[in-house]
């Protein structure tokens, strides 16, 4: 029964686009010679010969529609989701239909109407599409149009699928049981879900049950048992769809990519390539050069104190490796009088160290020490970016440079590439006081 119902609203959504389109190519028309907003020096066609290209219209946009899946059931997806596909399947149909219309030499048709079909039809047929959902939505809330389910799987991706199926009941989808990995489960409760059988007994259950989905939700150390589910459920005519057990590592920039057909996960994507860097590095360069000119008074003031009250270079200058392992020298105000390795030889900075200068422990408290890394950020040598990782330890991971200042109980945090080296007490340090910061971070480029 509620294949037939989905067949039924299969075809109603084909005859809807279907009219969205006529009505669309229609509107372009009239648009382009009859609104005025366009002038038509040739004068004004007749409409039925345009009217003829409604039949390869229907055909092209019906079969490529098909063909992009436009017309299978969709409860779990985002309506931007449908109007990229939508967008995609308009597009290659406009294609085909511009091909079929170069071989009518004896009319040529007006290009302008093409393409305000285009922007049109994909307009109306994404607002068509959102009523439709919408639609679908409201009966599924009250029960309409629902499909069955059952979920393999009782430890906590199980869980949280059930939960977010039960907080959007307006996808139509139903939990008529959950089937264990493990035998001798049948009778438990999960989430107010029964436990209807295990692995072994998919296929009888799935005839018993009319089970139109299978979410197959195990966690990472039963992975094996993936194949075992898909094996049993065999040839029955059911939607099988994998969760992986993997939301604790998925970021933001995560996502699905296909590989020669080969499905592959991205758990994260490193943001600064093409031109997210090309932005990355404008920004740099912008927000580098008005810190420098709104801080210059400050920093001239800074270095003129120094100067005055301890001897040596009023710049710190420290070797460090960005990524790439391109090393770079790295400008700071300096803290510590000169020869404060002698005694001690590099070691981590502390709490009330007494190789700093007076003026250094003010700099330091207020991260004014940090601030000719600016120019560090215009060379291209560093980056100013948000907000770092929390640690309470010195971080050394190999191609990745940043300084990272942090104001936070535990105290300053830092992170730091391979090869750098500490001179003068100025690395890092374990425990320090908390410092606030005007840049959050400074990574250090190639």
């Amino acid at each position: 029964m509620l294949k037939k119902h989905s067949q039924l609203f299969e075809s109603l959504l084909l005859i809807a686009d279907l009219v969205i389109i006529a009505s669309s190519w229609a509107l372009s028309f009239h648009v382009r010679f009859h609104s005025g907003l366009f002038d038509a020096p040739r004068g004004v066609p007749d409409f039925f010969a345009y009217s003829l290209l409604l039949i390869p219209i229907t055909i092209i946009w019906a079969i490529v529609f098909k063909v992009f899946g436009l017309y299978r059931p969709k409860r779990i997806g985002t309506p931007l989701s449908e109007v990229i596909d939508i967008a995609k399947a308009c597009g290659v149909s406009m294609l085909i239909f511009i091909a079929v219309t170069f071989f009518a030499k004896q009319y040529e048709y007006s290009r302008l109407v093409f393409v305000l079909f285009t922007v049109i039809n994909i307009g109306a047929l994404s607002l068509g599409r959102f009523a439709f959902r919408k639609t679908l939505r409201a009966l599924r809330r009250r029960g309409f149009n629902l499909r069955y389910a059952v979920v393999v799987g009782t430890g906590e991706p199980a869980r949280r699928l059930i939960e977010n199926i039960e907080d959007h009941p307006e996808v139509g989808i139903k939990v008529e049981g959950l089937v264990s990995p493990e035998e001798g489960q049948a009778g438990r409760q999960v989430c107010g879900v029964r436990v209807v059988g295990s692995i072994g007994d998919l296929r009888e259950l799935l005839g018993l049950m009319r089970i139109d989905m299978v979410f197959i939700a195990l966690g990472w150390d039963q992975h094996s048992k993936v194949a075992e589910a898909v094996k049993y459920i065999g040839d029955e005519a059911v939607d099988i769809k994998v969760i992986p057990d993997m939301v604790e590592f998925m970021t933001l920039r995560g996502g699905v990519e296909e590989f020669e057909g080969i499905p592959i996960l991205n758990l994260r994507n490193s943001p600064l390539y093409g031109w997210n860097m090309v932005l990355k590095r404008g920004f740099d360069i912008a927000l580098s050069i008005a810190a420098l000119v709104v801080f210059s008074p400050l920093m001239l003031a800074i270095a003129a104190l120094v100067k005055a009250t301890s001897e040596g270079p009023v710049l710190y200058r420290q070797e460090r490796m960005g990524i790439g392992g391109q090393p770079f020298r790295m400008l700071k105000f300096r803290t510590m009088r000169i020869g404060a390795e002698d005694d001690t030889g590099a070691v981590w900075a502390r709490r009330g160290d007494p190789r700093r200068t007076m003026l250094g422990r003010v700099l330091r408290a207020a991260s004014l020490d940090e601030l000719p890394q600016l120019i560090n950020v215009l060379r291209g040598n560093m980056s100013l970016v948000g907000q770092g990782e929390r640690s309470s330890y010195t971080r050394v991971q190999e191609g990745d440079t940043q300084v990272h200042a942090q104001a936070q109980d535990e105290g300053r945090h830092h992170r730091m590439g391979t090869g750098e080296r500490l001179e003068g007490g100025h690395g890092p340090q374990k425990k320090d006081r908390a410092r606030p910061v005007l840049h959050r971070a400074l990574v250090a480029r190639p």
